[in-house]
This record gives structure tokens, sequence and C-alpha cells, in this order.
């Protein structure tokens, strides 16, 4: 065999991990330590937790199908008798496992007396009722030889019963009553229980017995008593067979109790249904059974008759249907089986099944006295399931639905511990086809029965005196269970091959599985009084069937053998107390890993294997390998102490999960028509194995809500602490055993077929497999974190801390299942705020941290990791920093502090952080309330998106908008600080218990601000300076990104007035004369023409200070400059422009124009084209042709003609004079000497004309005094009038013209010498050309007419001067 063979080859595998199991957990721990010491918070790592969780959910699905229903097994059948009988006592399903005699004192006592004895079980108390006459001793057989007796009362006692009180009648210590039966009374006596610490571990009852002053007389003895959940109690008359109601209520107060016996059967029953067969007297009840589930309960008549009955109203009871004829019924079933004889077909026992047992609704089993049983269902089972047309609304009739016949094969006690070991045994051999043996044992005579969960045990009289023979019988999970294991020799095809999922819902009737059961018989010392089973654990609901989780048949003993203590069966004899156990899968293999470990053989190994399936058997190896509450089949103390096998048995264990765990395989999955092919990995056992364990270990609280309601309307934990505990030690020992021994999920180097290396499948399989394992591994670790994150909330209660919760925690927290909380990011949410909680309260009772925030952190890492610890630290430190007097301790606490809350910063929510900044700046620590907020909007956007987003320039409907948004809060606190401790320097402000002065405070603040390399938060911080209107001082701090964030998108005209100061303070007027010239060209800010003007005119300013050595920038600076001041001209042209119109501008062609003159600034060519021109402004195209230079007479000359005609026109010479010189003298003042603008030659000729054309009225001198007027130097006017009087073109042809021209001559030298006589004249004395002057005024005297005397006077006078002066 694989394993035998693995186990020579490998003998240190094992044995190397398991050399000191102390040493093992101590370098475990020390490696823990480390671990936890050096590496980071752990990162959950919820998608793989998830998978796992589904990998559990499987599993749990699984283990509710594996197991066929009770129902399915037996419907579509009449009859069965398979069963399995092993004559070796190894493979025998149940133990005697030990017995304790009735104690001394009484064993005495009733040895030595004749009196009437009676005695009987009640196990829901842990005591045995022994009657010795009239006195009741009550032996607690727990303690072994605790006795209270009651003997109040002088009958002899023939029936002791328990059942439960009705509500409120008695004080609420009493869980129970004891109903004691005499030949003519019947009394109540009070019961209450107190758990109390007991032998070995375990925990005994502590009873209390309460006088009830409830008794009454009665005719007929009482036998059979029951009782029902509400409290009712129901008995049979041993005499007269009729049903009694022991009926009894509160009367007034505590004192007149009024009791009274109600006959039912005499009552109207049976006028109204007569008894079917036989009269009343003959078929009396012999028995009642309680069916508390369904509602009802059952009785037995003698002549085999069952009636069912239901409680209706107070003291009534409705009889809902009779079941006779049943010898018939079971021949019609099995006709001919020699097991059916009227004699032997006596039934001694009804027994309920449980729903939990079959959700198909088998509802009644009856025993008949040679051990056939009789299963009832409503209606037939093998039909559908509808109600049957029955006239009680919500009851189905019952009818027998299958005969079970005894085993034909059993094998005499004597026989059974034959140490007769044929390998395969009797495997699979069902219907009595099973190795001879001497003597088949044929049950005759059964007398007490019980039945308990697929459990049967009945007793019969041995053939040996004083001995009993208990047959036991149980499901045989090999033969109906769908394990995956490989079915029996008879087989003929060779098993297929297990693949992971071998489990399909047997409900298809095509493959339903017969019921077979395992049976022995075991021999009782002593003559039996009664049988009862351990009543399970109060926490067994819990753990079997959890509420939302698929939750296995009770009959599937592998699902729950690790949740609960092996099923244990109490027989009381005459000589004590017999415990025999049912002996579970886990047991068996325990014990035949205990006989290879022996005696080499691993036959019964590789058995168990084929029995159970490779994945099952694996499951149970991890169990016993590591250990588990429940793996001793006796344990039944409440915490379940940990039992573990012996190193050498762990060993063996490990070896036989390796070995019998197989490989993974790998399915190829090739898509047609595609090159790559898929697959999926089939898992090995081994992975298997663990996902089951782990599912089965974590089933009682996995699907399971977190609370429910407790007192107070306070929340609880709705899974009890114990069933958590036990859990998580199971788990843990799992954990550990997982750790120490990695190997047991890794290929052995000499795992491959052949020696040929692993093929790309068989990585592909290892690679899927080593995958779900460690996350199987991770959720293992994070699940008994959890738990002990649950049990330390419960410890500091949890009710209470759910309550301080925020209300959305609150609701959360209601609907989280466990599950949750381990995997889910919502679990995440809570459990962090839980500790919040947990850590606030522990600061607001003014405790230490330190404690709680290193027990978290041991116990449950992943719930609070380091980080969650130095926030909690943190915030002790500021405690710490308030309570202090002395200044340097508080520095040290605040520095503390922040160190803290910085390392931990990335778990610390924006809320936590504003109430952290709150803090410091209430402490005046300024380092804190600036470095923690700009620490935290680093890691708040590790991955720069919300960097990337601003330098973006934070467009709309962006995703990192979020990034940016948190970094941009924590800025928004940092400026929140400067606030605080600005407020804090006005006088007014200040508080007298202020010990740091608030001007270094704040000025301790800014420097911390503005030393920050944060781009962003500066330009945030410089926004928010300059609204607070502190320009000027930023101005003169010139900080490092000033200049960055005023040129910065989006631009303003704010940010550039501020940007261009911002260059002139920092001696670069060439850049300020930039700024200015863009924001007075700019367009896309609404600025008034005159502000562009000025922007102009301040940027020619600063473009003319620029420094002529500055880095060879010389000649740009200079074009640039002049550039410059071209665009100012237009400029101003423009502006000009705009003020000739402002008076028109709401006439209709100009309205449109004039507004777009304020919009942008123009060129030249733009002004003339669109405004000059259209509307026709000569004076501003004058204007325009002066500043552009161009010279075109054609343009400027009709302009000029323009000018004239319109002073001229249709006025008197003297006023068309007057209009002239007030229009030319502006015009040549600002225009000259510009030809393009002031074409002087031109003007000069256009003057003289219109003097000419009005001699007589214009006075000699008046044009050329116009010119000097404009500022035309004397000599130029000379020039251009004595080349008219030299010209001979006409006009100048005629000579009156001509004289005239002389005469304004004559005026111009008169004024011109007069002016150089002057002092500082323009026209200085160095300059005059008196030669020149005279030669030409003799020319003209020559010239002159001789009337104009008054000429000739002027030319006279000027050649005195001359002489005179020059």
């Amino acid at each position: 065999m694989a394993f035998l063979s693995s186990m020579a080859s490998q003998p240190n595998l094992a044995s190397s991990s398991s050399s000191g199991p102390l040493l093992a957990s101590a370098n475990a721990s020390k490696l823990r330590q480390t671990q936890t010491a050096s590496k980071p918070a752990p990162v959950v790592d919820l998608p793989a937790l998830q998978a796992a969780s589904q990998v559990l959910l499987e599993q749990l699905r699984k283990d509710s199908q594996i197991v066929p229903d009770l129902g399915d097994m037996i419907s579509g059948m009449p009859s069965s008798a398979s069963y399995t009988v092993f004559p070796d006592d190894y493979r025998a399903p149940f133990q005697k496992r030990k017995h304790i005699g009735i104690p001394e004192s009484l064993w005495q006592y009733y040895t030595s007396t004749n009196l009437a004895t009676h005695m009987g079980l009640l196990p829901e108390i842990d005591r045995v009722w022994i009657a010795i006459d009239h006195n009741l001793f009550l032996w607690d057989y727990v303690d072994g030889q605790e006795l209270s007796s009651f003997v109040d009362q002088p009958d002899v006692i023939t029936h002791v019963a328990l059942v439960k009180p009705k509500s409120g009648v008695f004080i609420d210590e009493i869980t129970s009553l004891l109903v004691i039966c005499t030949p003519v009374t019947v009394l109540l006596i009070g019961v209450s229980t107190t758990p109390v610490p007991g032998p070995n571990n375990q925990t005994r009852k502590e009873i209390k017995l309460y006088a009830t002053d409830m008794s009454i007389a009665c005719d007929v003895e009482m036998s059979s008593v029951i009782g029902t959940p509400e409290g009712r109690i129901f008995m049979s008359g041993s005499q007269d067979g009729n049903l009694y109601e022991l009926h009894y209520q509160e009367k007034e107060g505590w004192f007149g109790k009024r009791v009274q016996l109600i006959n039912h059967s005499v009552g109207g029953v049976q006028s109204l249904l007569p008894r079917i067969g036989g009269s009343s007297a003959d078929d009396r009840i012999t028995s009642l059974v309680s069916d508390p589930a369904r509602n009802c309960f059952y009785s037995l008549t003698a002549k085999n008759t069952i009636s069912v009955w239901r409680t209706n109203g107070d003291k009534h009871v409705q009889h809902l249907q009779t079941i006779s004829n049943l010898y018939k019924a079971a021949q019609d079933k099995v006709p001919g089986s020699p097991a059916l004889t009227p004699k032997g077909f006596n039934i001694i026992a009804l027994h309920v099944i449980d729903p939990s047992e079959s959700r198909s609704g088998v509802q009644l089993v009856a025993i008949t006295e040679n051990g056939v049983r009789l299963y009832f269902s409503p209606s037939s089972i093998g039909s559908t399931y509808g109600w049957s047309t029955s006239p009680t609304p919500g009851f189905r009739n019952l009818s027998l639905a299958h005969v079970r016949l005894p085993p034909p094969n059993l094998i005499h006690p004597d026989e059974q511990s034959n140490p007769f070991r044929e390998a395969p045994g009797g495997y699979g051999v069902g219907q009595g086809q099973q190795q001879t043996t001497s003597r088949p044992y044929i049950i005759t005579a059964l007398e007490n029965a019980c039945y308990d969960l697929g459990i049967t045990l009945a007793v019969q009289r041995g053939d040996v005196t004083d001995s009993d023979y208990l047959l036991c019988m149980a499901p045989d999970l090999t033969q109906i269970g769908s394990l995956g294991q490989d079915r029996l020799p008879q087989m003929q095809q060779p098993p297929p091959q297990y693949v992971g999922h071998p489990y399909g819902t047997t409900n298809a009737v095509a493959n339903r599985v017969p019921l077979t059961e395992r049976a022995t018989l075991i021999t009782i010392p002593g003559l039996t009084w009664g049988i009862a089973p351990v009543p399970r654990s109060k926490y067994s609901l819990t753990t079997s069937a959890p509420p939302n989780t698929p939750a296995p048949l009770i009959t599937n003993e592998l699902a729950i053998q690790f949740s609960e203590p092996a099923r244990q069966y109490i027989i009381l004899t005459n000589g004590g107390l017999h415990w025999v156990a049912k002996r579970r899968a886990v047991d068996a293999l325990k014990e035949a890993i205990e006989e290879f470990q022996v005696e080499g053989n691993a036959q019964p190994l590789i058995d168990l294997r084929n029995s159970y399936g490779r994945d099952q058997t694996c499951a149970m190896l991890l169990a016993i390998a590591s250990g588990n509450t429940f793996l001793d089949p006796m344990e039944q103390s409440p915490l379940g102490s940990m039992t573990r096998v012996s190193a050498e048995l762990a060993a063996v264990a490990r070896q036989a999960f390796y070995d019998l765990g197989e490989r993974p395989t790998w399915a190829e999955r090739t898509t047609y028509g595609t090159s790559d092919g898929s697959g999926t990995a089939t898992f090995s056992g081994r992975r298997e194995g663990l996902a089951l364990y782990f599912a089965r270990l974590v089933r009682p609280f996995w699907k399971v809500n977190l609370t429910k309601a407790g007192a107070n309307g306070l929340q609880e934990l709705s899974v009890p602490d114990d069933i958590l505990v036990i859990a998580q030690k199971n788990l843990f020992a799992l954990k550990e055993l997982l750790d120490t021994n990695p190997y047991l999920f890794h290929s052995a180097p000499g795992d491959h077929t052949g020696a040929r290396s692993a093929t790309g499948s068989e990585q592909e399989a290892w690679k899927a497999e080593q995958s779900s394992v460690s996350q199987l591994l991770g959720l293992l670790a994070r699940t008994i974190e959890a738990i002990s994150f649950l049990l330390l909330l419960n410890d500091h209660r949890l009710g209470e801390l759910i309550a301080q919760c925020d209300p959305e925690v609150q609701k959360l927290l209601s609907s989280l299942t466990f599950e949750d909380l381990i995997t889910m990011d919502k679990g995440v949410t809570a459990s962090r705020a839980l500790v919040n909680v947990i850590i606030n309260q522990q600061i607001g009772q003014q405790i230490s941290v330190d404690t709680i925030s290193e027990v978290l952190q041991q116990r449950c890492g992943s719930f609070c990791s380091t980080d969650d610890v130095m926030l909690y630290k943190a915030r002790e430190n500021i405690r710490r920093a308030v309570e202090t007097r002395n200044p340097m301790e508080r520095q040290t606490w605040l520095g503390e502090s922040l160190r803290l809350f910085m390392k931990g910063a990335r778990n610390l929510e924006f809320e936590k952080l504003r109430e952290i900044c709150g803090d410091y700046q209430q402490l005046n620590y300024a380092k804190g309330a600036v470095e923690l907020p700009l620490h935290c909007a680093q890691v708040f956007d590790t991955d720069l998106q919300g960097q990337e987003y601003w330098i973006a320039g934070c467009p709309a409907n962006d995703s990192r908008a979020q990034f940016w948004e948190r970094r941009k809060h924590c800025y928004e606190l940092v400026l929140d600080s400067l606030s605080v401790f600005e407020e804090r320097c006005i006088p007014t402000k200040q508080s007298s218990s202020q010990t740091d002065d608030p001007e270094t405070v704040r000025a301790h603040a800014y420097e911390l601000a503005f030393a920050s390399e944060d781009e962003m938060f500066h330009s945030t911080l410089y926004d928010w300076l300059i609204a607070r209107g502190m320009a000027d001082e930023l101005l003169e701090m010139r900080p490092a990104y000033l200049e960055a964030h005023l040129r910065r998108e989006p631009v303003s005209v704010e940010k550039f007035q501020l940007l261009w100061q911002f260059y002139v303070k920092d001696g670069q007027p060439l850049r300020a004369a930039e700024v200015l010239a863009v924001l007075a060209e700019s367009t896309e800010f609404n600025l008034s023409l005159e502000t562009r003007l000025e922007y102009l005119t301040l940027a020619v300013g600063n473009a003319k200070s620029h420094p002529v050595s500055i880095g060879g920038r010389h000649e740009t600076a200079i074009a640039f400059l002049t550039d410059l001041e071209e665009k100012l001209e237009v400029a101003q042209v423009q502006l000009e422009l705009y003020n000739t119109l402002l008076p028109r501008q709401h006439e209709p062609e100009v309205a449109e124009r004039f507004k777009a003159l304020s919009l942008r600034l123009y060129n030249i060519t733009e002004l003339y084209q669109l405004w000059a021109e259209p509307l026709d402004l000569p004076l501003i195209k004058l204007l325009i042709l002066h500043v552009s230079e161009h010279r075109d007479e054609s343009i400027v000359r009709p302009i000029w003609n323009g000018i004239f005609e319109e002073a001229t026109e249709g006025v008197e010479p003297k006023v068309a004079a007057d209009r002239i010189v007030a229009k030319v003298i502006p015009l040549g003042q600002r225009y000259y000497p510009s030809e393009s603008a002031f074409p002087l030659q031109y003007i000069a000729s256009l003057l003289v004309r219109f003097a000419l054309a009005h001699k007589g009225d214009i006075p000699y001198g008046w044009a050329p005094r116009i010119l000097v007027q404009c500022g035309v130097p004397y000599p130029e006017v000379w020039d251009i009038l004595h080349e008219m009087y030299e010209s001979q073109v006409p006009p100048f042809n005629e000579q009156a013209n001509v004289q005239a021209i002389s005469s304004d001559i004559a005026v111009l030298l008169t004024d011109w010498i007069e002016e150089a006589k002057r002092p500082q004249s323009a026209a200085s004395r160095g300059d005059f050309p008196v030669f020149r002057i005279d030669q030409a005024v003799d020319q003209y005297l020559a010239e002159l007419e001789p009337g104009r005397t008054e000429t000739k006077a002027a030319y006279e006078a000027i050649k005195r001067q001359l002489r005179r002066h020059w």
C-alpha cells in the first residue's frame, strides 16, 4: 500500500517536526514575536478571505447533502433488512465505556429489605430515581455518591417523572416538576437546578426540592406520565388504561392551589369516537409519548393501537387519529417474513423521530418485542407530500410507511470478541449475507427500548442469568453516505476516479440508497430498569443547526463529531449504571492508527479510508493530528478541554494525512478553434480535508448574525461565548499543526509517477492547490483573531460598546454575520468603529490605552493593526499633555503624539484628524496643528492622483477629484490652525490662562507653513493670505512657490497684478513689463481702456528701467521696449477715438463700434479701417497718419481740404479766418513736423490762398503768423513764403498776389527780429541769418510797388534793426 511504502521510505518526515512539541511551539512563538515586531500592519486581503469562505460554504453544503434523509431511504421501499455486522470487536459500532455502582448506603438498604422497589432515569437533571416503598431517593450519578431524598408522604411510590412547569405558577427558580405517583395519589414537587463544578473537570447539577402543596387523590394508579412544552401533564391509568390530565393552576396568591384530575377518555372522546376493535376495557392505553416539535402526543394501547392527540385549549384535548390493524398493514409490506408472527407482534415502545433526522416528515417509529420497527409518516411518503384531506387543519394523517426487519445475522456477544480478522470483513454485505458464524442470534423478547436521533437501543434478557443483551443499531454512513468512498468488491466495474465534488443531492428516486445499519449486541450485567440517551449539551442545537447555514442531518455524525461529544446512553440496571457510547468514525480511525503504531498493521487504516472516502478520512486525520476538544468520546465538560494524542500517534496521523491525501490533478479544457486551453484543478484529499475540517469547526457561527437584541434594549452576542471558545481552541490547534508542519501541503520530491519531472499540468494543479490552501490558512488565522476580538469586546460589555457607536455603525452591526466581520469590507468598518469606541472608553476613564491596545494587537492584530495602536497611544500622549503642568513635559508628550500620529496616519479618518488638530490648537502646539494635516495630505494621496489632478488644472468630471478634495480638506485644517493662532494675537481675545506667547506661537505656525515643500499647499495658503488682504506682506517675503502660484492657471487680474509687482520687488523689471503687457493686451479680462493704457504705460516704464548689462538680453529688451512704445502710442489713439465717440455712443451706427473699443487693444490699421474711415473722423485720421508715419498725399490732402472747407463754409471771411486759426493751430502744434499728418507746404498754400482770396478782410502776416504759432520755425516759414514769392506759379503769377506775399514776408521778418532780440529766445541771435535777410530785404524793396508804403516802412525798419543790433 502507498501508505506503508511511504511510511517506510520517509520515516523522518513526520518525526522531524515532532522532535519536541514544546520546542516547536517555543520557536513558533519566537517567530511570531519577531514577525509582529518587524512586520507592518497586516494588510487584510479581503478577496482571498472571501474566496476561502466560499470554499467553506461549499463544504457545508456538501455536509448537508452527503447523508440521505431517513424518508428518502425508506420511501418507495415497503421494507428493508440491510445490516452491516462485524465479527470483530474493533469495528463494533458501540462500546461500553464505564460503570458506576449504586451508592453503598443505598445498596445496603436496597438489598436488605423486601420492600417494593422501583427505579428510573431522569437524565435532564443527571439523576436516577429509586423508590423503596414510600421513600424517594435521587442519586446524582455525575458526582457518584450524592443522594437527595423525599420521604414526606406515606404511600408506596410506583412511578416518577420529570415535566416542565406551567409558566407563572411557581417561582422562577423552579425549572421542572417531579410528578410522583402512588397507587392512591399524584403529587408535584418543584425542582431547581444550579450548575456547579463536579469531579473530573465536569459540571454537575445541584438540585433543590420545593414542596408545592399540590397533590390529588386518585382511584387508579397512574403510569406513563408525560409533559407538554406549555406545562400540561398527561398520564394513563394502570388499571383502566384511560387518558388522564393532571390540571393545576395558581389561585388567589401562593397557597390555595387548585389541582384536578381530568379523565379525557371518559369525557367527550368515547362517545364521539368509539374505539375501533375490542372494548375499551381490553384495549387500554399502556404508554404515552410527547412530540413537542409537532405539538402533539401519541398513545399506545395493549392491542397495538396508536392514537394521535393534540392539546386544544385549557383542559381539552383533541383526538386526531387512531391507527389500528398494524399487524395486517405490516404483513402487506413484508409478506411471509418469519419475523412477523402474531405472537411476536407486540409493540413495546413508540418513539418520536426528530425533524432534524427526517426533513421529509417521517414522524414516528414503533418497536415490537422481536425487533421489528414500523415507521410512520404523514400520508404515503412515496406519494407527493400533499396535505391529506383531514378534518383538522394543519394535521396530516399518519400511515405505516416502512417496515424494518431485525438483523438476521447478529453475532452472539460471546462470539463478538473473536480475534477474527479477515480484511474486507462484512463491507456492504447486506440482507444477511454474512460469513457463517456458529450461532446467529435472533431477537425474540425486547423489553426496554430507546430511539434517539437515528440510533436504536433495546434490551433483551440474556441467556445467562443476571445479564441482559443490549441491541444497538445505528445508520452505517459508509453504506448510505455519498462520501466518495471506493464502493465494495461486489462492484464489477473499477471504482470511479474520485474528483473533488462527487456529492450530488440524493433526492432522485432512481439512486435512492436503502437504509443500512450497523448492528451489534453488548452484554450488560444485571437486570435493566431503563435506558436513556445522555442529553445533548445546551449548545448542541446551535452547533448542529445554526441559522442561515446549510445544516447536516443529525445522523451525519461525520459532520458533527467535531462540534459536540459522542452520543452516549445510560443503561440503568439493578446493579448501577452502564454508559454505552456510539463509536464515531474518528474513534475508529484513532484506534486504527494505534494498531498501526503497535502492530504495524495498516490494513484497518486502508479499510477506513476506503469506507469513508479520501476527503472525510483526511479531515478526521487532521483532527487527530492537531487535537480536538471532542476527540475523547467520554468528554462531557462544558468547556471542552483539548484532547491530544501522543506525539508518536500524531506523527502517524500526519503521515497518513500526507500519504492518503494523494495529489491534486489537472483537467485540461480545450476550447475549439483556439490554441490556448484552460483547465480545472481537482484538489487533493489534503486540501479537501483541510477545508472540510475547517468548515465543520466554524459551522456553529459562520453564517449567524453577530448580535441579537438582549436585555435593556442592548445588543448581545448571538452565539454563546463557550461555543466560540471551543471553536477557537480547535482552530488554533489546527493552525499550530499547519504552521509547524508546512510540508503537509507540499509535493514530495519523488511524488511524480516515474522519475520524470512534473508536467506543466501537474504544476498547474499544485499551483492551484497551494493558492487555495494559502487562502484557507489566511482565513484560519483571521478567524482565530476574530473570535479573540469578539470575546474581548464581550468582556468590555459588547452591548454598551455598540450603543456608543454611530447610528450607521449600529445598523451595520445589527445585520453583520460572523463571516461578514471576518471577510467583508463592512466587517472591517464595523470592527474599526468598535475598537475606536473601546479605546475612547478607556481614555474617557483615564485608563492607559497601552494595556488594551497591546492585548488587541497580540490577540487580534488584523482587527487592530500597529497603525491603529499608534493612533491610540498618540491620543493617550495628548491626554497626558493636557494633564501635565510642566511645560517641558507637555512639549515632550505632544512631540511623541505627533510622531505616532504621523506613523499611523494612513488609518486616520478625517474627522479624527480634525479633532486632533483642535486639540493641538487648544494646546498652542503649532508644530502639530500645521505638520500633521500636511503629512496626512501626502498620505491620503499616496498614488499622487490628487496632485496629477491639480497639475492638470482640476478638469471637470475627473475621477481624481476626490483625492484632491481629501488633500484640500487637510490644507483647510492648516489654514484653520493659522486663523486660530492669528485670533489669539488680538489683544481682546487673549486669555489670561495662556502660558505661551501668542505672537511666538503664530510666528512659529507661519514659519512651519512656509517651510512646507508641498506646492499645492503653498498655492492654497497664498490664496488664503491674499483673500485676507495680506498680499503686500506676501510680496515682501517672496516665498519659494509664489511666482509659480501667480503664473498658475486659472489666471486672474489680481494674480497678474501681484506677479508684476513681485517681479519689480525681485529686481526683474523686464519680466514685470512682460506681465503688464500681457495684462494690457489680454482679451479674457474685462478691463477698461484707461486701465489697459495704464498697464502699457507701466510696462514701458519697467522696460526702460531694465539694466543694460543683464545676461545679453539687451537687443531683445530694446526691441521689446520699442514694440511697447509703439503699442502705447496706438493705444492712446484708441483712447482718443473712444473719447471722440463718447458723446455719440448712442447713435445707431456708432453704438456697436463704440462698445467694441473697450474689449481689447487694436492695431493702427484696424482703428483706421474699422472706425476712422467708416465713421469719417478727419481728426482721428490725421492722428492715425501721424502715429503710423504713413505719408500719402492722396489721403492727407483731402483731409485738410475738408478741414478748411468745414471752417469756411457759409460764413463771413473774418469768422472763417477765426475758425481756421482755431482749427489749424492746435493741429499744427500737435503734428508739426510730421509730414504724414501735417504737410507743411500744402497747409501753408491753403492758408495763403485763403488770405489772397480775402485780401481786404484779412490783415497781412495772418498766414505766416498761424504757421509760427503752429510751432514752425521762422526760417522755414520764410523759406515757404519766399518760394511762393519767386515761383511764378498761379496764383503767384499775378502781381497783386506777389505784392500781398511781400507784405506777409515783411510782417514775418519783423516778428522774427523782435523774437530774436528777446533774451532766451528760441530764435537766438547766433543762428540769425543777418546777411541773407539783409540781401533779401534789398530785393523785396526793389520789387515793391510804390503804393505799398506800410510794407516799405516795415522793410526799412527791419534794415535799421539789423544795423543796430547785428
